[in-house]
């Protein structure tokens, strides 16, 4: 079952609005008091303090690249883009700026909380879908490091049956787990390889 967050949960959470001094600014930060967030304002620009912030609303209609101290789409935390302009080329920008959420301008009385919610949902989303593709590549290149250190164990003359089991017998061994073994022996052979070219280079 999927954990509900509740209003209390944004209370004492900070929000960074980097947009410039403008109405949408008054009318945003009313909300965000009300809700029990701590805010600070930015202008035209985030410094690298702005890492620790929990959400960060930026203006669409003014923004670009260079305003974050982070890669464009890989925001540390939920992005909420305020738009005034739906100008497809605007909407574009955000999106590749990486906004889990949006506000339309002007800002009036609602929206702000649900687009709290919205954002952090998005954004954990997001990094969970990241984490996954980062460790089913790991998952990857483990098992082609296993497949490289049995190639290197069959040079002996053992099948391929024969160099798993050899491998997971070092493994034991040493006791480590079975793809730390497996990198193991890819160094070592590797290294053996280096050694060898170096001495056939001086011979």
């Amino acid at each position: 079952m999927k954990r509900r967050v509740s209003i209390q949960e944004l209370g004492g959470a900070h929000a960074i609005i980097l947009h410039r001094e403008h109405l949408t600014v008054r009318n945003l930060s009313r909300q965000l008091t009300a809700i029990g967030l701590q805010i600070s304002t930015s202008w035209p620009v985030l410094d690298a303090g702005a890492l620790g912030a929990d959400f960060v609303f930026f203006d669409a209609d003014m923004g670009h690249d260079e305003q974050f101290p982070w890669p464009a789409g890989q925001s540390p935390m939920p992005l909420i883009a305020l738009i005034g302009s739906e100008a497809p080329g605007r909407i574009d920008w955000a999106l590749s700026a990486g906004a889990d959420a949006q506000l339309l301008k002007p800002i009036g009385d609602g929206g702000v909380y649900s687009a709290l919610l919205i954002a952090r949902a998005a954004h954990n989303a997001r990094k969970a879908l990241l984490d996954d593709v980062d460790s089913l590549r790991r998952r990857l290149n483990e098992r082609q490091t296993v497949v490289r250190a049995v190639n290197f164990l069959m040079v002996s003359g053992v099948d391929e049956d024969a160099a798993y089991d050899r491998l997971r017998r070092m493994a034991m061994d040493w006791r480590i787990n079975f793809e730390d073994a497996a990198q193991r022996v890819v160094a070592q052979h590797l290294e053996k390889g280096d050694l060898h070219d170096r001495h056939g280079h001086r011979g």
